[in-house]
């Protein structure tokens, strides 16, 4: 090994850059897991050793190959562990990862391609292989296009396209030769260099590129590990898109800088069993995805005997009025405890362990605002949910709930190195060491965000309270008033209808306006469900959703989410006036979401204006014809007359100050 590797095997604070920690890891704690993949049913192990013998075949095969310092590598597919591989690999090398979203369709992709300059892509199977073909006429300089599994390649024969086996098979070649070629790359490199390349998900416009550097990456990483009290023996399971930042956080950046073990799912399909199977200690998910597991537990509850039905009910009332507070360590009488204590035998250990978050000591969401019931729920089955506040500009970590301070209206206080502060215009400035270097190769919208201080204009609205903690009210532009001056906050009142199972997607509209509409797109497999037991014939999504019985259903959720309206002194004038279920699901295809699940308000106000003109309109119906794409790329159209509905409002019951 090269003289010069020695310095940063001393200790993890000496590894400053993502292969340092890795030498570190393979060099102290050879033998621990370091990921894990299930593959034909079978979990696969790789030790730190094992990973760091596979990357570097991979990182000298690459160098064979001409990738060199500052060169751009594009990485799609899945979680996979010769994914992480492949990141691994290019950063040895000096080189810069671009992960991207694996469900992006080729024509999302190119704007990358062309801006960050590709010319190598490690894919994960033919699906992604046959996007960069289609890409490639477009972007000639992608040369060289590697691929993991090989299963309907066998008869590609375009130049450039090789498989990850002959690359490192290339790479063993090389190493034959120059032993240390690895080591010496690794050691030219330094904490201030660009660790990867994440593009945004463009809600408004194209995506920009933010510049994160391994002193960005590995000292937020190590913050809060230090928070949390991680450990090398924690287990996370890696499901979410590599592209996002959030996944490479939890599932990259913090298991180089503690060594614990990222678990790889079979399949997305697979993702709740192997959950359940690996039981993760440590664990992240978006609000959607906690919405999701609910939606299943209702679901299930629903189809359960009465008796079950009424054991759930009653202990989840318990665990609503002190699960909570004894979550926190706070005082809760005798009486409560034992009931607690039986409910915990009875229906939230069951639950935890059907949810696989039988292990969790910390569990993490973030993305956007959760619904405050939503977050209440897990809370009070017993498991440590918490909020967090960050993006890709900041590396994640800017607030983050301490325990015993969690509450679901808050994102808890800024964390070790960051400072705060907040415009006139109620807008967030952050100051820390996690920022962005820079958007790349667009300096006006590196400006925009970063002022001569040194402050990030996060764009979001929100405010500090008393006890120090952030408060994020919206969007900055999506926070609007009502023609009467009073607040609209649209994604406070969707995250209160999409905590119903039966309501999937929610876009308000209010700004400007003299009281609130909003669309509802139904959860079609919960809904389906709750037909079926009703003996309700449907065909299809378009006629579901247009059912009386479902209008009566959503009306039924629209109606309570008014009443808890009705008690809040700002947001008592922002209840739901008028409703209307969407014909079709919004999706990323259609560009109505980013690939991260976030709705795309101003564009689907545009898309589909005729429909927000009819709820302001009076109007009691109105036909819509929508083109969609399909998932083999062809588009074609849709319609359906949707019927618009009234909401019962309620006198306000509390009055401002």
């Amino acid at each position: 090994m090269a003289a010069a590797v020695a310095d940063f095997l001393k200790s993890p604070d000496e590894a400053d850059t993502f292969p340092r920690l890795m030498l570190y890891h393979a060099h102290w704690r050879d033998k621990h897991p370091a990921l894990r993949e299930k593959d034909l049913g079978i979990w696969q192990t790789w030790t730190w050793a094992q990973t760091a013998a596979e990357v570097r075949k991979l990182a000298a095969g690459l160098y064979a190959q001409g990738l060199r310092r500052g060169d751009h590598l594009a990485i799609i597919g899945e979680n996979r562990p010769r994914l992480y591989f492949a990141m691994m690999a290019t950063q040895c090398l000096g080189g810069i990862p671009v992960p991207l979203y694996q469900d992006a369709v080729a024509g999302e992709m190119i704007y990358v391609f062309h801006n960050a300059e590709i010319k190598f892509a490690i894919v994960e199977d033919q699906e992604q292989v046959d996007k960069l073909l289609e890409i490639r006429e477009e972007h000639p300089d992608l040369a060289h296009i590697i691929y993991d599994d090989p299963r309907g390649l066998r008869h590609y024969t375009q130049p450039g396209l090789m498989s990850f086996d002959a690359l490192q098979r290339l790479g063993e070649g090389v190493l034959a030769e120059r032993p240390t070629l690895v080591e010496d790359e690794i050691a030219k490199g330094s904490a201030d260099d660009t660790a990867a390349l994440f593009y945004t998900s463009g809600t408004t416009g194209k995506p920009k590129g933010v510049v994160q550097t391994y002193r960005a990456l590995t000292d937020r990483a190590r913050v809060c590990a230090d928070m949390e009290r991680l450990s090398v023996y924690e287990d996370v399971l890696a499901y979410l898109p590599m592209a996002w930042i959030g996944q490479n956080i939890f599932s990259y950046a913090q298991a180089l800088v503690t060594g614990y073990t990222v678990n790889c799912p079979e399949s997305p399909s697979t993702v709740s069993n192997d959950m359940r199977e690996i039981g993760p200690t440590y664990y992240f998910a978006p609000p959607r995805v906690f919405e999701g597991m609910l939606t299943q537990v209702m679901i299930r509850m629903e189809d359960a005997s009465a008796v079950k039905r009424r054991l759930f009910h009653y202990f989840m009332g318990v665990a609503r009025k002190v699960g909570g507070r004894i979550l926190d360590g706070e005082p809760v009488g005798l009486g409560d405890r034992l009931l607690y204590g039986a409910g915990n035998l009875l229906v939230y250990g069951p639950l935890r362990n059907v949810l696989g978050m039988s292990r969790v000591k910390v569990a993490y969401t973030a993305g956007e605002a959760i619904g405050p019931d939503l977050f209440t729920f897990y809370r009070s089955i017993g498991i440590n949910l918490k909020q967090l506040y960050g993006s890709t500009e900041t590396a994640v970590f800017v607030c983050v709930q301490p325990n015993g301070q969690v509450r679901a209206d808050t994102v808890g206080p800024p964390i070790k190195g960051v400072e705060l502060k907040i415009k006139d215009s109620g807008e967030i400035l952050i100051k820390s060491p996690g920022l962005l270097k820079e958007y790349y190769k667009n300096p006006e919208a590196t400006r925009e965000v970063l002022d001569g201080d040194g402050w990030y204009h996060t764009g979001d609205a929100g405010y500090i309270d008393t006890d120090g903690h952030l408060k994020i009210i919206d969007r900055a532009n999506d926070v609007g008033k009502l023609a009467d001056g009073t607040l609209f906050a649209p994604k406070y009142i969707e995250n209160k209808l999409k905590f119903f199972p039966h309501i999937k997607e929610v876009v308000a509209f209010g700004h400007a306006r003299d009281r609130v509409c909003v669309f509802v797109n139904i959860d079609f497999e919960a809904v389906g469900n709750w037909a079926e037991r009703r003996g309700l014939p449907y065909a299809g999504y378009i006629d579901l959703a247009g059912k009386p019985e479902v209008l009566d259903l959503i009306a039924e959720c629209v109606e309570k989410v008014n009443a808890d309206l009705a008690h809040d002194a700002k947001l008592a004038n922002s209840q739901i006036h008028r409703f209307l279920v969407l014909h079709k699901e919004l999706d990323p295809d259609d560009d109505e979401l980013t690939r991260t699940r976030k709705v795309r308000r101003r564009f689907i106000q545009d898309k589909y204006g005729v429909l927000v003109d009819a709820l302001y309109g009076e109007r009691s119906e109105q036909y819509i014809e929508t083109q969609v794409k399909f998932e083999d790329g062809r588009t074609g159209k849709i319609s359906a007359t949707l019927k618009i509905r009234e909401a019962k409002a309620f006198k306000p019951l509390a009055r401002a100050a």
